[in-house]
């Protein structure tokens, strides 16, 4: 690390210095040399005489209110640009859908303010007013009725843009040069939004192609999936909830690299709700055929912000909520006037009267099911399920059940061959050489995939119990015939069984002989719990409950081998998680065996004795004290992880039994949800420890990395040194960054010229790395189908 303090200011208001990445000192030279292809496009600039100017946006209703969602903002920019292009010179934009405009020039004030029309009643994806599309009533009004049946209103917006800076063209040559300054990054940010801008104007016709394809009922298969295919909007697969997968999001960014700038291009899966018919959908998504069984709590957390299409008036909106009561009691209250001249009268009816009164529709399916609230939380606004259809081409953002995610990640899988042939014809239908803002920065982006040199780094070798070296094969290692290093015992234990397919009994007196081989002594298990057979049609966390009181009926158990009924959707695994490690600590091991054989013993017994505290191997160079470094001086390693729920949680592992480095020692603790940075990673309670687990950040937050978490460390060594009265004591830091969403992916070619996955181990510190940062790309795993995800390790030492 370097550290660059603020010169001049008070030595009282000083503040901590600055702590910044080391430079680069060299390059790698172990391993065999190959060349591989990477999703990096290179980019280059022809003119650095002019200037890009930064101006700021504000998008607002009529009424004042500002506009927040990014589609309408950018639409409404896009038809401002469309009618007062004399007044702005003719310029091309580069607009980010919030507060940041760009142009290649200057426009003609520092200042405009204009009024923007737009003539297309969904412009805002739901009416045609600002206003809720609910009436006061509780239902469609008179008002809104009249709405609907006016679909091309005019609608307008207020946009002020305003000058806010600007930054000279030049700023990209320091990027090719290796320099970083304020004005390069800002000029990197300017080529990023043009290339999102044309993206999202350029597939959102093939957006548009794809939703008349998934029409409500429609078949992903056939005909369809193939035209779909051509357009490079794959249909993979229809998900077990009636979800479907869409690779249809494109990757993409400028990056900074040696003496080079580059554009990453990837593609990947996303979600999409299935279409159709609502009640079709909750179905579908609980896997039940009968409307009556509907969990209607699932069902508001699965509909909670879903667009509709109402079937009587072709309107749409976006669902906050269902109704209290069903369609058949809710009530709301109606304004009726009174013909006389009279004050208005207000009547109290319910839903169910009101569509059939004034819509003359007589619904009897959905007649004791809750309505749609589709209006405000304080001005709510009732639709009946039967006459609501959900809209193609909405995300699915919700958390996926276990099987969704193992289905997602199973049917996306692309080989090599496959994804590159993907991504070359994504970036071809692209044509940024037809962009306007990059035409007048004279910026091009080549088609060819950029060729880097590589290194596969050897294997290292495992030590095992009984003295021999485990080799790895294809970067893995079998640990089937070896024993282990540290074996931890395992007594007072049970078994819980809660698949009636598993003879628990049977697995047990397997894993006690299986541990036995492997020098792992398993006592005999002191009970064997099954599940009440009336127990399986329960909720989870009662079945989860209810095996509880069985098991405490004795003494309390040091370990809990739990038998799942199910492998990959099993709504046990979290509430059975939950009560054992956070209520009442005791260390459990899941599993679902469909068979039971000595490899599938092997890997269970390496898990629950790294739980109970044992150790399963050793590196070679670790057993022998021959790790650079390391070895010589002692070193804790810790490696953190933020996870993003509702709290969101920090986790940490701490090593133990320094020389030692593959014994850890973990712990947990939440923090605000969103919150990427560990902000209790040093608290002053005493003794007790906290450790976290960290994997990677991006780009954009590795000073925070050093300035924020790493000062929380050196505060507690501080804290440590103080305590002891060792003022000397002072280490060392190295932090390692594991970047994530860099979208960089790899790619080899045998002899027969097929494009194949990248050996494990395989390397990449040249060509396509930071030009002063110590960054590198590692594949440290064999890829079966899929091509490899690669890791971006960002190394900061001091």
């Amino acid at each position: 690390m370097e550290s660059h303090g603020d010169e001049g200011e008070p030595s009282a208001m000083a503040k901590p210095p600055k702590k910044l990445p080391m430079s680069r000192k060299g390059f790698g030279t172990r391993g065999q040399s190959i060349q591989l292809l990477t999703n990096h496009f290179r980019v280059s600039v022809r003119q650095m005489d002019g200037h890009f100017y930064h101006y700021h946006v504000e998008v607002k209703y009529e009424d004042g209110g500002p506009v927040e969602a990014k589609g309408v903002c950018r639409r409404v920019v896009d038809k401002l640009q469309e009618t007062y292009a004399s007044e702005l010179a003719g310029r091309e934009f580069a607009y980010d859908g919030e507060k940041g405009l760009f142009t290649a020039g200057a426009l003609l004030q520092t200042k405009h303010q204009f009024v923007v029309v737009m003539e297309d009643a969904s412009s805002s994806g739901r009416t045609t007013t600002r206003r809720s599309p609910g009436g006061d009533d509780g239902s469609p009004g008179g008002s809104d009725r009249k709405r609907m049946k006016r679909p091309m209103a005019v609608k307008k917006f207020m946009v002020e843009i305003s000058f806010a800076a600007k930054d000279p063209m030049s700023a990209i040559a320091e990027v090719l040069r290796g320099q970083e300054t304020e004005n390069s990054m800002e000029a990197l940010r300017v080529l990023d939004i043009t290339l999102r801008q044309h993206s999202a104007k350029h597939f959102g016709l093939r957006w548009t192609m794809l939703a008349q394809q998934i029409q409500p009922g429609g078949s992903t298969n056939g005909p369809d999936r193939a035209k779909v295919e051509e357009d490079k909007m794959k249909l993979e697969f229809e998900m077990a909830a009636k979800i479907l997968a869409c690779e249809a999001t494109y990757k993409k960014k400028i990056t900074k690299l040696k003496k080079e700038a580059d554009h990453v291009k990837n593609v990947s899966t996303t979600m999409i709700v299935r279409p159709g018919p609502v009640i079709e959908f909750l179905l579908f998504n609980q896997n039940i055929k009968n409307p009556h069984e509907i969990d209607w709590g699932k069902a508001k957390r699965a509909l909670k912000n879903l667009r509709i299409k109402t079937t009587h008036t072709g309107s749409e909106f976006r669902i906050i909520g269902l109704s209290e009561d069903t369609f058949y009691s809710q009530t709301f209250q109606i304004k009726r006037k009174n013909g006389n001249g009279g004050s208005d009268t207000v009547e109290e009816v319910t839903v169910f009267e009101y569509y059939r009164k004034n819509w003359k529709i007589d619904l009897k399916g959905s007649a004791h099911f809750p309505c749609l609230n589709v209006g405000k939380p304080k001005r709510p606004t009732y639709i009946p399920l039967e006459l609501c259809h959900l809209v193609p081409l909405q995300r699915y953002k919700k958390a996926l059940s276990t099987l969704q995610r193992s289905t997602l990640v199973e049917r996306s899988r692309q080989n090599p061959q496959e994804r590159m042939f993907v991504l070359s014809g994504v970036l071809r239908d692209s044509d940024y050489n037809s962009v306007p803002m990059l035409r007048e920065c004279g910026i091009s982006i080549a088609q060819e995939f950029t060729q880097v040199a590589a290194r596969v780094l050897p294997a290292p070798k495992l030590k095992s119990g009984d003295g021999e070296d485990i080799f790895a094969s294809n970067g893995r290692w079998n640990f089937n015939k070896n024993r282990l290093i540290q074996p931890k015992r395992v007594q007072r234990w049970v078994v819980v069984n809660f698949s009636a397919q598993c003879n628990a009994h049977h697995l047990a007196q397997r894993l006690i002989h299986c541990g036995n081989l492997k020098g792992l002594p398993v006592d005999p298990e002191d009970h064997v719990f099954q599940e009440r057979s009336h127990m399986g049609r329960e909720r989870a966390e009662t079945r989860v409950n209810d095996m509880f009181q069985q098991l405490l009926s004795g003494d309390k158990p040091s370990f809990v081998l739990c038998v799942l009924p199910e492998r990959k959707n099993c709504d046990i695994y979290g509430p059975w998680k939950r009560m054992c490690l956070v209520k009442y600590g005791i260390v459990t091991q899941c599993l679902a065996p469909t068979k039971i054989n000595d490899q599938y013993l092997t890997n269970v017994l390496l898990k629950i004795n790294a739980k109970l505290g044992g150790l399963n191997s050793l590196l070679q160079i670790e057993r022998n004290q021959a790790i650079p470094l390391l070895s010589k001086t002692p070193t804790i390693i810790l490696g953190m992880d933020v996870s993003h729920g509702s709290p969101g949680r920090d986790d940490v592992v701490s090593s133990l039994e320094w020389p030692l480095i593959s014994k850890y020692k973990a712990s947990v603790c939440t923090q605000s949800p969103r919150l990427e940075m560990i902000d209790s990673l040093f608290k002053l309670v005493g003794n007790e420890d906290h450790v976290i687990i960290r994997d990677g950040v991006s780009e954009g937050q590795f000073n925070q990395v050093l300035n924020i978490e790493l000062a929380q460390i050196i505060k507690a060594c501080e804290f440590l040194a103080n305590e002891k009265n060792d003022s000397e004591w002072s280490p060392k830091f190295t932090v390692i960054v594991a970047q994530k969403n860099h979208h960089t992916k790899f790619f080899q070619t045998d002899r027969s010229n097929k494009v194949v996955n990248v050996p494990p181990g395989t390397v990449v510190d040249k060509g396509i790395c930071h030009p002063r940062n110590c960054d590198f790309y590692m594949c440290a795993h064999a890829g079966m189908i899929p091509i490899k995800q690669t890791m971006e390790e960002v190394n900061k030492v001091s």
